[in-house]
């Protein structure tokens, strides 16, 4: 199997539903998981894109949350509605800018309650 353009690494964390950090499972990233492997293989990328399953990104609080590499960006707030724009821009050989999470992203905001 040739290398691929690009790699997609879908967080499926799950924690408990009463977790204050969330997860990603939990965001629905099981179903987004599914619909971005199957969309793949109905329109033939297989060979140029590859749709992983990865634990937690260390991005609950943006999540569901998708590292796209090799262009060392995250998606987040990645939705089941988002997958067909998703999908569009891995044949266009793009990125969904909207989803792409800016640098502060990156900064566990602080939880009240101690």
């Amino acid at each position: 199997m040739p290398r691929r353009e690009r790699y997609l690494w879908v967080c499926r964390n799950q924690r408990p539903p009463d977790h204050p950090k969330g997860s990603c499972g939990a965001g629905g990233s099981h179903e987004i998981l599914d619909a971005l492997k199957a969309g793949v293989a109905r329109r033939g990328l297989r060979h140029r894109v590859r749709i992983c399953e990865s634990g937690c990104l260390d991005l609950c609080w943006t999540g569901p949350a998708i590292a796209v590499m090799p262009d060392h960006v995250f998606y987040g707030r990645v939705r089941a509605t988002d997958v067909p724009e998703i999908l569009d821009a891995l044949e266009a050989g793009r990125l969904v800018d909207r989803l792409v999470l800016p640098p502060e992203a990156f900064d566990e905001p602080a939880r009240s309650g101690g």
